[in-house]
């Protein structure tokens, strides 16, 4: 097998990539398949041809990458965007938080050239204490907006660091049937997602006892994603009547495409909340996509019952933000 890289054009910023290898049997002729290749800081999208040489004793594949920005750099400004939109007065707040440091930092500085005078000159002793009176405030002012403005920052990188997972999770791809994959931002609006990940016996466990609320979750909107992180298969078995064996594969009919990222935006998600990366947990996501619960062991199929609301009825809309807080 010969691997050969050709040049690179610098106007376009287009890699070509030539894969030379022996022909095999049953070579699908014009077959296309996407891939992607991901470098420090760019993000490139690649269309891999194959080719059917018949005249040849080799067949050759070509590969072309053109220069696409990062997706962390796009998610990242949404989020920035997002959390705006959710606190649009912080930034006012932390600009007055700055300018009153400047002021109380000022004011001290002038009281201290103040004091120094007031010290090499004995006449001037009696203005000393108002001197260190306006220090002291002073220096409070500026204490207390420093501590102000370091909250504020922290909340805000805080809500960006958590918009910009929501964002990673919206990206992930589900699959529907077996011609249908969808992200989960589709998803949003239409239903409440819940994320069984663990072992296969732990899915398995999952699914059974989710068995009593089929109806009452498939009325509130919830399905079901079981994310398997073990190489086993869990096993679940319909053997109810067939109009309850239609409802629970409704419940249960998602399933994660591409592990991989599945894996990351999860092992992230553990890491953060403190859990061993080997412990199953459950997410459960709100209507607009935001995680709204999470824990260790097995989704309480029966709070989530007692505390969602229905998605059909006179009420339908008008509660979708029951949901629960966002975490």
């Amino acid at each position: 097998m010969a691997l050969a890289f050709g040049s690179v054009n610098p106007n376009s910023n287009t890699l070509c990539l030539t894969l030379t290898t022996p022909p095999l049997n049953n070579l699908i002729t014009n077959h296309r398949t996407n891939f992607v290749f991901c470098g420090r800081s760019v993000s490139y999208g690649h269309t891999m041809s194959y080719s059917d040489q018949r005249a040849s004793s080799f067949a050759t594949v070509v590969c072309s990458a053109a220069n696409k920005p990062s997706p962390s750099s796009e998610i990242s400004s949404t989020a920035k965007i997002r959390s705006e939109v959710l606190s649009p007065f912080r930034s006012v707040r932390m600009f007055f938080y700055i300018a009153f440091v400047a002021s109380g930092a000022l004011g001290a500085f002038i009281a201290i050239t103040q004091l120094i005078g007031a010290l090499a000159n004995s006449s001037r002793a009696s203005e000393i204490p108002d001197i260190l009176k306006g220090i002291g405030i002073g220096i409070a002012a500026v204490s207390l907006f420093a501590f102000l403005y370091f909250r504020e920052n922290k909340a805000k990188n805080a809500q960006v660091a958590r918009l910009s997972r929501e964002e990673s999770l919206s990206n992930l791809k589900l699959r529907v049937d077996e011609k249908k994959i969808i992200p989960v931002s589709s998803l949003r609006g239409i239903a409440r997602l819940v994320i069984c990940a663990g072992p296969a016996s732990f899915v398995t466990e999952s699914f059974k006892r989710s068995e009593p609320f089929t109806e009452s979750l498939l009325d509130r909107g919830v399905l079901v994603v079981p994310f398997v992180t073990d190489a086993n298969s869990p096993a679940l078995e319909f053997e109810e009547t067939e109009e309850l064996v239609s409802r629970r594969k409704r419940l249960w009919q998602l399933a994660p495409v591409y592990i991989t990222e599945w894996s990351e935006w999860l092992d992230e998600q553990k890491r953060l909340a403190g859990v061993p990366s080997d412990s199953p947990v459950y997410l459960s996501l709100r209507m607009d996509g935001r995680v709204r619960g999470s824990g260790v062991g097995y989704p309480p199929w029966n709070a989530l019952v007692a505390q969602l609301p229905q998605v059909k009825g006179i009420w339908t809309g008008l509660l979708d933000g029951m949901d629960g807080r966002v975490l």
